[in-house]
């Protein structure tokens, strides 16, 4: 549960000391720090903060502080004359913070060209899924081809990529059928990539991710937006398998190890999914019901479920549903998510909230963005926790438990979206 870092306190600069929960009141990108609030851990942490001219807008949070400021000096004392040494020290320093401050630049420059590059993949892919989705009832060989030509090209890059990173979008507001096909196809690539799956076996997967619910379609929606349904309700809830299977057969672009998988998208590896509840043991089967699954749980269609957050999702797959499908798939996707998935509101252990944004090397060190209300969102801290010794994880928070202006501001979606870019 979060709690309100308290009230702030004005204090000068000549009162710090290790140990004080500071607030520099000052753009992010004008200091060499990875927020505007954090623990002051270190003699040079007080030397740079001194160095920034925050005379007025410097503050502490004596709820997060563990130690007391300094006591203020005397109004009109004068300053003592730096000795040469000072002078060399204080010119070291400035240097110092120089080299900090572009470092911190350049790298958000990075990171703002990756989730660039996801965000115009996915306005792309997005754009020809939604028309394949939309026509492959009445023109199925056109739509076959784009979903064809979108699938390859997907399988290619992936596969020749050294390094994909999944990246969580911001907010999208149409909410066609392209939104779950897109998720489906992004978490199924990666997973894919790690077991080994050749371009071909890629290739096929992402034409079943794509398609894999466009039968829903010869469904009444109503259907599919409560989850107290019939039993021949859910009978014809069901038959969407068959309606998808049918539907691209009749395209003539899917292989049969794509319809296979398409049709196989609600077993298990125990025999307990359906239409058939059959053992499944293809692995291409495997991994688009194990993302599927995972993506419905934290947006779920009916209106009547709550949607879990991903970490819920993913801790939910692993205790109660492990026998549906494969270990070594669902090993593979916690990994890839991490503990912390993207569309995951944080606390750090400096006592900021922050929304994970995309996993990072480490499973208990995410990319986070930092809440930082003083700022637009866009212009945000985004901050690579493996890279901050000093700044971990301490819990996964509740959204509902946020105030309005927090919830606001770090806007996480109740129906996640996300893409990935690659490094070539």
């Amino acid at each position: 549960m979060w709690k309100n870092p308290g009230v702030a306190v004005a204090i000068a600069p000549s009162q710090l000391v290790v140990g004080l929960y500071v607030w520099l009141e000052m753009r992010w990108d004008e200091h060499p720090f990875v927020a505007n609030r954090f623990m002051v851990r270190t003699a040079k942490d007080v030397a740079v903060i001194q160095s920034l001219g925050l005379e007025g807008h410097l503050y502490y949070y004596p709820d997060r502080s563990t130690v007391e400021p300094l006591p203020l000096a005397p109004a009109g004392a004068p300053d003592p004359e730096p000795v040469p040494q000072q002078v060399d020290a204080q010119a070291a320093l400035a240097a110092e913070v120089r080299r900090l401050d572009q470092a911190k630049k350049d790298k958000r420059q990075r990171q703002r060209d990756a989730a660039a590059r996801a965000d115009r993949a996915w306005e792309d892919a997005a754009r020809q899924t939604r028309e394949a989705l939309l026509t492959l009832t009445r023109s199925p060989k056109a739509a076959g081809r784009i979903l064809a030509d979108l699938s390859g090209e997907t399988a290619a890059r992936i596969a020749q990529s050294q390094e994909v990173l999944l990246h969580l979008l911001g907010d999208k507001k149409d909410q066609g059928p392209q939104f779950h096909a897109l998720n489906v196809l992004t978490l199924c690539m990666l997973v894919g990539k790690k077991a080994g799956l050749s371009e071909r076996e890629l290739a096929d997967l992402a034409m079943a991710a794509l398609a894999h619910d466009v039968g829903k379609s010869k469904v009444p929606p109503q259907l599919f937006k409560t989850s107290r349904r019939k039993r021949h309700e859910e009978e014809f809830v069901r038959q969407h398998v068959m309606y998808s299977t049918q539907l691209a057969s009749d395209s003539g672009a899917f292989s049969k190890e794509a319809l296979a998988c398409i049709a196989s998208h609600h077993e298990a590896a125990d025999g307990s999914g359906w239409p058939r509840g059959q053992r499944e043991t293809h692995r291409l089967a495997l991994i688009l019901a194990m993302v599927n699954r995972y993506d419905n749980l934290c947006s779920p269609e009916a209106r009547d479920v709550e949607p879990l957050m991903p970490a819920e999702a993913l801790a939910h797959m692993f205790r109660n549903e492990s026998g549906q499908h494969d270990p070594a798939l669902l090993s593979s996707l916690i990994k890839l998510l991490g503990v912390y998935p993207p569309g995951t509101v944080v606390q750090l252990t400096d006592g900021a909230l922050a929304l994970v944004v995309a996993p990072g090397p480490e499973s208990l060190r995410p990319q986070v963005l930092v809440y930082t209300p003083e700022i637009p969102k866009d212009e945000a801290p985004l901050v690579e926790l493996h890279t901050e010794p000093d700044i971990r994880v301490a819990e996964a928070i509740r959204p509902s438990t946020l105030p309005r202006e927090v919830l606001d501001w770090l806007n996480p979606q109740q129906r996640l979206s996300y893409f990935f870019s690659v490094e070539d």
